[in-house]
C-alpha cells in the first residue's frame, strides 16, 4: 500500500511540475497588431499582416532604443482566410501570433464585390483571434495602403486607428467603434443591415510609408475618421458622411455627445448647444394593418457657445433653445432616415423591432423587407432635449455690452 501510495504521489508532482505542453517564447513570435484583407483583379484574397517591430518600439525587451519601424507589413495572397495566415508564415522567420491583433481593415473594392460574412466566418472560428478586433473599412482604398501608413503620436498604426474611432465618436458623432463580435450580430440579425465606420488616407500615400512622415510637425500623410459604410446583404452599397452619418449613428443609439449649432433670430449659428447625454428607443406599433416605427429621443446638454445678446437666465430664452434644438434634431434624424430608405437596406433595425413585436407580420414581410416595405415606411421621430447648465458664465458678456452702450 505504503509503495502505491508513493507511485501516486510522485505521479501528481510530476503533472503539476511538468510546465505548460505549448508554451511559446516571446522571441519566437511574431505579434500581429492589424489585418486587412483586399481582392485582386484574378478574384483571390490579399492579406495584409502589420506585426509589431520588438526593435522599434521604446521600452521592449531589445532596448529603449528606436531601431527602424515600430511595425513591419507582409503580405499573402489566397483563395480564403486560412491559405493566408498559412502562406504568410513562409515569409516569417516567427510563428504568427493573433491574440494582440485589435484591428481588422476591408479594402472598399472587397466589401463592393463580395460578400464580407465570409471573411468574418473564418475569423470567428479561429481558436486565436480576440472577437472584441475592431473593424472599419478603407474608404476609397485599399486596406494594404491603410495599413502602410506611419503615424506619429501612435508608433502601432493600428492603435491609431481604434483610438480615433473611439474619440471621434465620444466628441462628434458621426462615426462609432464597432467589434467583430458585433458586426456578426448584424449580419445574423432578422431584420437588420449592418454599418461600419470608415477610414481614409489624407495626403500622399506613399509619402506616408515612409519614417520621415511621423517626424514632421505636419504630417505629408494622415489616417482619418470619415463617416460610415453602408452595406446590403452583406455588401457594402454607400458611404454616409457629416450630418447624414450623425443622424444614422443617433438612431442606433450609439451617439455619446456632440455639438448642435442653433440658429437665433437672424444670426446663424449663434448658439452652440453641446450635448453630454443621450438615449434613443425604437419601438414597432401597428396602424391600419401596417407596421409604424416610433422613435424617442431625450438629449441633455449645455449651452457652450453663444454670439448674440440674449439672457439665459430667462425661462423663455430657454425654453426656446430648447425647442430649436429639438427641431434641429428631429430634422436631423428624419434626413438620415429618408437617405437610407432611399438605398432600401435596413441599417437600423427596424425589421427587427417588427419581428420581436409582430412576429407573424414580419412573417409577410422579410422576403421583399428592404426593396419593398422599409422604403415606404412611416417613422415618427419625437425629441425632448433639455438644457442643464449655461457654462461658467450665465449670460453672454456681448449682453453687457449692449447695456453698456444703451
Amino acid at each position: 500500500m505504503k509503495t502505491r501510495g508513493m507511485i501516486c504521489l510522485y505521479l501528481v508532482i510530476y503533472v503539476l511540475l511538468s510546465g505548460c505542453w505549448n508554451q511559446r517564447e516571446l522571441t519566437d513570435m511574431a505579434i500581429v497588431s492589424a489585418i486587412g484583407i483586399d481582392i485582386n483583379e484574378n478574384g483571390l484574397y490579399v492579406g495584409t499582416f502589420q506585426i509589431v517591430n520588438p526593435t522599434g518600439v521604446p521600452g521592449t525587451l531589445q532596448g529603449g532604443a528606436t531601431k527602424g519601424s515600430s511595425v513591419v507589413t507582409y503580405t499573402a495572397t489566397g483563395k480564403n482566410m486560412v491559405e493566408l495566415s498559412r502562406r504568410v508564415s513562409n515569409k516569417v522567420s516567427r510563428v504568427i501570433f493573433y491574440s494582440h491583433a485589435n484591428l481588422v481593415v476591408i479594402g472598399e473594392k472587397l466589401a463592393r464585390e463580395k460578400d464580407i460574412s465570409n471573411i468574418l466566418e473564418a475569423l470567428d472560428r479561429d481558436i486565436e483571434f480576440r472577437k472584441t478586433s475592431k473593424v472599419v473599412i478603407a474608404h476609397r482604398s485599399t486596406a494594404a495602403e491603410l495599413l502602410k501608413v506611419t503615424t506619429p503620436l501612435d508608433k502601432v498604426p493600428a492603435n491609431k486607428l481604434t483610438k480615433t474611432l473611439e474619440f471621434s465618436g465620444e466628441n462628434w458623432g458621426d462615426t462609432f467603434s464597432l467589434n467583430v463580435q458585433e458586426l456578426i450580430e448584424s449580419l445574423t440579425t432578422e431584420g437588420k443591415e449592418p454599418v461600419i465606420p470608415g477610414f481614409k488616407i489624407t495626403g500622399n500615400i506613399e509619402a506616408g510609408k515612409k519614417d520621415e512622415n511621423i517626424q514632421m510637425i505636419d504630417p505629408d500623410t494622415v489616417l482619418k475618421a470619415v463617416g460610415v459604410a453602408v452595406f446590403k446583404g452583406g455588401r457594402l452599397v454607400s458611404w454616409q458622411y457629416d450630418q447624414e452619418a450623425r443622424g444614422l449613428v443617433w438612431i442606433l443609439d450609439k451617439i455619446k455627445q456632440t455639438n448642435i449649432s442653433v440658429d437665433w433670430e437672424n444670426e446663424k449659428n449663434a448658439i452652440a448647444y453641446q450635448l453630454l447625454r443621450a438615449n434613443t428607443k425604437v419601438n414597432a406599433e401597428m396602424e391600419n394593418g401596417k407596421p409604424v416605427i416610433s422613435i424617442k429621443i431625450s438629449a441633455q446638454g449645455d449651452v457652450g457657445e453663444v454670439t448674440v445678446p440674449i439672457n439665459i437666465k430667462d425661462l423663455h430664452v430657454r425654453t426656446e433653445i430648447e425647442n430649436k434644438v429639438e427641431k434641429d434634431i428631429k430634422n436631423l434624424i428624419q434626413h438620415s432616415i429618408k437617405r437610407i430608405q432611399s438605398e432600401q437596406t435596413d441599417v437600423f433595425g427596424f425589421g427587427e423591432k417588427i419581428y420581436r413585436s409582430y412576429p407573424k407580420k414580419w412573417k409577410k414581410l422579410e422576403h421583399d423587407w428592404n426593396d419593398k416595405h422599409f422604403p415606404t415606411l412611416k417613422v415618427n421621430v419625437k425629441v425632448d432635449a433639455s438644457i442643464i447648465r449655461s457654462g461658467l458664465r450665465n449670460n453672454p458678456f456681448i449682453l453687457q455690452m449692449k447695456s453698456n452702450e444703451e
